[in-house]
C-alpha cells in the first residue's frame, strides 16, 4: 500500500471513530459534550453530513435543556438562583464558542450569543453573595463572620478588583479570627533558677512554632510583648522544675575461672605433653544510673478568664552507663570482660545539659498539644 492511501485511510479511521463518539453522547443525552466534540470535528472536515446531524440537533436538544433550567431558577425562591442561572448561561456559551470556532458551521446552526446575558446575571449573582455576606455579619458571631467570610469570597470571585467587597472580606476576618496570646513560661520554685537555660527561648520557640504551622486560618497566635492585639484566648504555660536525683551505683561481683597451660613438657617432635591449671579473678561492675523528668502544663482561658482547656506534658531523661574493676589473675578473663574493664569511670551529664534535653521533649509535646486544640475548636 503506499504512503499516501496509508495515510488517506487511517484519517478516515480517525474521523469515523469522533463521529461515532460524537453519536454516543448524544445517544446517552450529553447533549453539551456531543456538540463540543462533533464542533472540533467540523472544524477539520467541515462537510462531514453526519457531524453536521449531530451538531444541529445536540445544540437544540442542549439549549432547550438549558432554557429550562433557567426558567426554573428564575421561578426559585432561593438565594443562589441568580449563580444558578449565570451557571446555565456560562454553559450556553461555552458552546456558542465551540461553533464560533468553525464559521462554515456557525453560520448553518446560527447559535445564540449569550454574553450579555452572562454579564447581568455575574453581576447579580455577585450581589446576592454580598447580601449573604451581610445578614450573617448581622448575627454578631464569629461563626457568622467566618462564613460571611467565604460568602464574600464568593462574591469577589464573580466581580473580581471590587474593592467594597474585598474591604467586607477584611472586616469578616478580622471578626471570624482568634488572636491567642502566648504567656510567658512561668516556674514553681526556685531550685533551679541558677542554671543557663534559657526559658525565654522556649516561649519564643513555642511561639514561633504555632505562627508557622497553623492549620486553622482563623487562628493567629501573638506573643504577650505585642502591642494592640485583640486578646481572644491566652495560653499559660506553667513548669514544674525538674527533678534530678542523684545517679546511683548498683554493684554486682562475679568469679571467672579459666583453664590455661602452666606447662609443656616435650618429649620429641611429635609428643609434647602439657598441664593445665585454673586461674580465678573476680569482676565487679558497677552501674551507673541517673533519672530526671519535668511537668509542663498549658492551661487556656478566654478574655474573661475563663477556663477553656488543659493539659499536662512530661518530659524524661535516663542515663546509665557500666564500668568494672577485676582482682586475681588476668588470664581469667573473656574478651568481653576485657572490653567491658576498659570502660572508664563516667559521670552524668551536667544539670544544665539534662535539662535543655528535658525541655527539648517537653517543648515538641506542648506546641502540638496547642496547636491541635486551637485547631479542632477553629
Amino acid at each position: 500500500m503506499k504512503p499516501i492511501l496509508r495515510i488517506l485511510l487511517f484519517s478516515g479511521i480517525i474521523a469515523l471513530a469522533s463521529c461515532k463518539t460524537a453519536s454516543k453522547l448524544y445517544q446517552k443525552g450529553q447533549y453539551d459534550e456531543a456538540v463540543q466534540l462533533a464542533a472540533k470535528k467540523l472544524g477539520k472536515k467541515p462537510n462531514d453530513p453526519a457531524t453536521l446531524d449531530i451538531l444541529q440537533n445536540s445544540y437544540r436538544f442542549a439549549v432547550e435543556n438549558h432554557e429550562a433550567q433557567i426558567r426554573n431558577y428564575t421561578n426559585s425562591s432561593s438565594d443562589l438562583r441568580f449563580e444558578n442561572i449565570y451557571a446555565e448561561y456560562l454553559d450556553l456559551q461555552r458552546m456558542y464558542d465551540a461553533i464560533h470556532g468553525s464559521p462554515s458551521v456557525f453560520d448553518i446552526v446560527q447559535p445564540t450569543d449569550y454574553s450579555s446575558y452572562i454579564t447581568t446575571y455575574k453581576e447579580e449573582a455577585g450581589n446576592a453573595r454580598v447580601d449573604r455576606g451581610d445578614q450573617l455579619m448581622g448575627q454578631n458571631s464569629k461563626q457568622g463572620a467566618r462564613d460571611a467570610f467565604y460568602e464574600f469570597q464568593k462574591a469577589l470571585a464573580l466581580k473580581p478588583g471590587d474593592l467594597t467587597i474585598q474591604q467586607k472580606i477584611d472586616e469578616a476576618y478580622a471578626n471570624a479570627v482568634t488572636n491567642v496570646v502566648l504567656l510567658p513560661l512561668t516556674r514553681n520554685g526556685f531550685q533551679y533558677s541558677s542554671y543557663n537555660y534559657d526559658f525565654n527561648n522556649f516561649s519564643y520557640n513555642v511561639l514561633r512554632y504555632l505562627t508557622t504551622s497553623s492549620q486553622s486560618q482563623f487562628t493567629k497566635y501573638y506573643g504577650a510583648n505585642e502591642a494592640g492585639v485583640r486578646m481572644d484566648n491566652n495560653v499559660e504555660m506553667r513548669f514544674s522544675d525538674v527533678n534530678i536525683g542523684r545517679y546511683r551505683d548498683q554493684r554486682d561481683t562475679r568469679e571467672v575461672t579459666k583453664q590455661v597451660v602452666s606447662k609443656e613438657i616435650v618429649h620429641s617432635k611429635d609428643s609434647v605433653t602439657k598441664e593445665y591449671i585454673t586461674v580465678k579473678a573476680k569482676i565487679t561492675t558497677t552501674t551507673r544510673v541517673l533519672q530526671a523528668d519535668g511537668l509542663l502544663q498549658a492551661t487556656a482561658r478566654d478574655y474573661n478568664n475563663r477556663f477553656l482547656w488543659s493539659d499536662t506534658y512530661r518530659g524524661d531523661y535516663g542515663w546509665q552507663v557500666s564500668f568494672a574493676t577485676y582482682t586475681g589473675d588476668e588470664r581469667a578473663l573473656s574478651d568481653d570482660d576485657k572490653r567491658l574493664l576498659n570502660q572508664r569511670e563516667q559521670f552524668p551529664p551536667s544539670n544544665d545539659e539534662i535539662i535543655r534535653i528535658i525541655m527539648n521533649e517537653i517543648q515538641t509535646k506542648v506546641q502540638c498539644g496547642i496547636a491541635d486544640y486551637f485547631n479542632r475548636i477553629n
